[in-house]
């Protein structure tokens, strides 16, 4: 765990001032790390039968599918306005900065599939709730939710214990 901590810079005032934004781009140039990141965010998981894992953009792309490989799963992205050809559910949420929107496939995960969400941080919430909204709509079940940070400060975890078990591999 030390070693991935080396390879997670902070950057004061990114993306706006006053936001402490956490740089893991290091721990992607290292094979290492990288490796030893997405097997901590997969491992709570093998063996539980995880059908789909869903990443949010664009961080959640990065580990999403390496860990959807890791699984024997497929792999869904939801992505932000215009991205995505076809009919989508769209939900607008509220970030720790300001306002976006996220948007999935309606097809794109069957009813009863389980689920596996996946993205790089937790801090206040906002995208992994609108994930679960994205995916409860499809008629799917959310197994669980792994990050590879999580900022306690920010309590975002709270909002999370309906949808089985939230992994976080470094806490800050």
């Amino acid at each position: 765990m030390d070693h991935l901590r080396t390879l997670i810079r902070d950057v004061p005032d990114h993306p706006r001032p006053g936001i402490v934004f956490k740089d893991f781009t290091p721990l992607l140039a290292d094979p290492r790390g990288l490796a030893l990141a997405v097997e901590l965010m997969a491992n709570p998981y093998r063996g539980m039968g995880v059908d789909v894992v869903v990443g949010a953009e664009s961080r959640g792309f990065i580990f999403g599918i390496a860990i959807a490989q890791a699984l024997s799963a497929g792999f869904v992205p939801v992505r932000k306005p215009g991205k995505l050809p076809g009919p989508v559910h769209a939900v607008e949420y509220a970030l720790e900065y300001g306002q976006d929107r996220l948007e999935m496939h309606t097809d794109a995960i069957a009813p009863g599939r389980r689920v596996l969400l996946v993205d790089d941080l937790l801090a206040t919430g906002g995208t992994l709730r609108a994930c679960c909204e994205l995916v409860s709509r499809t008629g799917a079940g959310i197994m669980g939710i792994t990050v590879l940070i999580e900022l306690t400060a920010l309590r975002g975890r709270a909002a999370f214990s309906r949808f089985g078990e939230l992994h976080s591999v470094i806490q800050y």
